[in-house]
């Protein structure tokens, strides 16, 4: 009982600040210039994006793609820039939180 109790404490050290970082990650890339958590600005809500992703196999391949590569059609006609200086790291952290926030 007491070692499980001593896990979850570490594991909930361990999550809360990669979710902070993602967050931090947003801001650091220039990714909240076009996106927000909770509404459109130029691009889709990063809510919209987990929902229209949400239970894809191949979601995290495709959605850390289209940020390093950029693209156009998926959300209208203005397209998204290439962010290929994000470090691959940085990457996966990204969109680990955006496909956090599927209800």
């Amino acid at each position: 009982m007491k070692i499980t109790y001593v896990s979850a404490i570490a594991l909930a050290l361990l999550v809360a600040p990669a979710a902070r970082a993602s967050d931090e990650l947003a801001k650091k890339h220039n990714c909240l210039a076009c996106h927000q958590v909770d509404k459109k600005v130029i691009g889709p809500s990063y809510q919209e994006v987990a929902a229209k992703y949400k239970g894809q196999a191949d979601a995290a391949t495709l959605l850390a793609d289209k940020i390093k590569k950029g693209g156009v059609g998926v959300w209208g006609q203005i397209p998204m820039p290439p962010n290929a200086a994000v470090p691959d790291d940085d990457l996966k952290a990204l969109v680990a939180w955006v496909m956090g926030m599927a209800k």
